[in-house]
């Protein structure tokens, strides 16, 4: 039997990628006036989006335990080795209730081959430590190599991104009143990025085109051998400006590979309409 990986919707993998790999995707929940909403099964990220923009202030939880446990056991009774990369610990309990899980299924099943890796990282990031997971696995890869591969990926991706309204950080407890107030008054954009797992300001930008140029400048910094990567940008309903940031990558990079996402349900909860995201890695995967 292949290895079966699962993940869950902070992944924001595109559905075709998630359908053609055969990943198990859980879905993250999402509370909105009052109602649970399944990430991407019950709510699509334009829904939330377009209710945000008229006030929704959406508040996100764990991957429900039983659908863990329950994608655990299915992989258990087929004895089918699986692992289960998470969402940054940093931003969700999920990698902790997975945990869990993964225990309450050994008991019953001792001979299960059942791994949990917590990604460190967020949105398309984390996607594409899970695609390259999944493609080792379709590739026929074992279980160790499908795990030190997902492994190699979180450890050397970088997340540079940008939110278009300090508002929806204000909610989440990201900013103060104050920044938040001012920075909607100069116009200014904060450049983010993941360390350990959590999410960090590494600065403050006037205006939108500066902010594109600073994160491509960033990149450039901390990337190499773009050309032999794929570099990942995801976006919460604003395609026009995936496609401006895809085309200067291209110019200043040369890389030619480059996947475009929308931000789904569970971190645009937290970042808001108009966030534009990038990945890339410090080191190509070949250099391993």
């Amino acid at each position: 039997m292949g290895v079966q990986i699962i993940t869950d919707s902070g992944c924001d993998l595109p559905q075709h990628i998630i359908d053609e790999l055969e990943i198990n995707m859980l879905p993250l929940v999402v509370t909105i006036h009052s109602h649970e909403e399944y990430d991407r099964k019950t709510i699509q990220p334009l829904q939330l989006y377009n209710q945000m923009r008229e006030g929704a202030a959406p508040k996100t939880s764990q991957v429900p335990p039983l659908l863990v446990k329950e994608a655990f056991q299915k992989c258990a009774e087929t004895e089918t080795p699986c692992v289960y990369i998470t969402l940054s610990s940093g931003l969700s309990g999920t990698f902790q209730t997975a945990e869990l899980m993964r225990q309450e299924v050994l008991e019953e099943y001792p001979h299960a081959n059942i791994s949990v890796i917590d990604s460190q990282c967020a949105s398309l990031g984390f996607g594409l430590v899970v695609y390259q997971a999944a493609k080792a696995a379709k590739e026929g890869k074992n279980l160790e190599e499908v795990i030190n591969t997902a492994n190699y990926y979180l450890s050397h991706t970088e997340h540079i991104f940008t939110v278009d309204d300090l508002e929806y950080l204000l909610r989440g407890g990201r900013v103060s009143r104050t920044a938040a107030v001012m920075g909607s008054l100069l116009k200014i954009k904060p450049v983010l990025h993941m360390k350990e797992g959590k999410l960090y300001p590494i600065e403050k930008i006037r205006g939108k085109k500066k902010v594109f140029g600073r994160m491509i400048e960033l990149m450039k910094e901390r990337g190499t051998s773009f050309e032999d990567q794929i570099i990942g940008i995801s976006h919460a309903d604003d395609q026009e400006a995936a496609n401006a940031l895809k085309e200067m990558i291209k110019a200043e990079t040369g890389c030619e590979q480059i996947m475009i996402s929308m931000i789904g349900c569970a971190i645009g909860s937290h970042a808001g309409p108009g966030t534009i995201a990038m990945f890339f890695l410090t080191k190509p995967y070949s250099d391993a």
